[in-house]
């Protein structure tokens, strides 16, 4: 149901993923005190949860400075957090019932959800609708205090503008897409080293037959372990992200014709040949100049916002005991 995607990426945005309940139990303490409001391990260990997918680290150690990196990341987030909250309640900015139904109303107009649809996906969250509503009117009054706080005169004019298209016009690129072909040695994943071994073997006897002056094509008919032999290795047209990293960072080295060299990706052992690249130029500064604008707004409120939050930390009194 759609409504899920909505309310995580809500959660995930406005910072409520410390509010959901965990499994995981957090021999909980004070972490940091901010002005008078505390912040617990546990709090941070909530708001963590999300970003400890992409600690990749194999390493004990590695893996261990990773987390605390991003621990420490992620309490300086709750510390802004905590500051804007404070601001708020001494600038009296209150938020009404209306206002927080109407932010309800949007989310269930916005994925053709009923009542019982939305409270179903809450609760899969872990919050009741009660609780939802609480944080709403926390969000609500946080982008209030911004709005009333960060204000942002912003009067470009197309010089302006045309300087920040070029410094940023790697943004501006119209999307890429390429179109590889491959020589698949299918390796398991539990493979033993004689197995890998005799793939790689196998992989180079091919690769040496290409760099001799052997067809691509032919080559993929003959060898290749993938279903894409029948079509002489023809994988499609792709663009960037959309395949195996390893693979896609040797596809986006190869000029147009280039073969590569052994690539091992999860699956086995590749040889690519990179058939054809359109797309990536620059998309001319008049067919986007709106959205230039937009993003120049929206580079100078964060410009902005880093000020104010830097103002309000230097009027705090933050320990940090992490």
């Amino acid at each position: 149901m759609r409504v899920f995607k909505i309310i995580g990426v809500f959660l995930f945005v406005f910072g409520l993923h410390g509010s959901i309940s965990q499994s995981v139990a957090v021999v909980d303490r004070v972490v940091a005190i901010v002005n008078q409001d505390i912040i617990t391990l546990s709090e941070v260990e909530k708001w963590m949860n999300p970003l400890l997918e992409d600690i990749r680290a194999q390493d004990r150690l590695e893996k261990k400075e990773q987390l605390r990196e991003v621990r420490r990341k992620v309490l300086d987030q709750i510390i802004d957090e905590k500051l804007i909250e404070q601001e708020a309640k001494r600038s009296g900015i209150r938020v009404t019932a209306k206002q927080i139904e109407s932010a309800l109303e949007e989310i269930r107009q916005r994925n053709n959800a009923t009542q019982d649809e939305l409270e179903k996906a809450l609760a899969k969250e872990g919050l009741t609708l009660d609780a939802f509503k609480k944080q709403i009117e926390k969000q609500i009054q946080r982008m209030k205090i911004l709005q009333w706080a960060v204000k942002t005169d912003v009067k470009a004019g197309d010089k302006e503008l045309m300087e920040f298209y070029q410094k940023g016009i790697n943004r501006y690129r119209s999307v890429e897409s390429y179109r590889p072909h491959h020589i698949l040695f299918i390796v398991p994943k539990e493979a033993p080293a004689q197995q890998v071994q005799e793939a790689r073997k196998k992989c180079q006897r091919v690769l040496e037959k290409i760099k001799k002056g052997e067809d691509f094509g032919e080559m993929a008919l003959l060898y290749s372990e993938d279903i894409s032999a029948k079509d002489r290795g023809d994988l499609g047209s792709f663009k960037k992200g959309d395949l195996f990293p390893s693979f896609e960072r040797e596809v986006l080295r190869l000029k147009v014709g280039e073969v590569s060299g052994i690539v091992r990706t999860d699956v086995g052992f590749h040889i690519i040949k990179l058939m054809d690249r359109k797309g990536g130029e620059p998309v001319p500064f008049e067919e986007i100049k709106e959205k230039v604008r937009q993003d120049y707004y929206e580079s100078e409120t964060e410009k902005a916002f880093k000020q104010f939050i830097s103002t309000l930390r230097e009027k705090a009194i933050i320990e940090i005991r992490l």
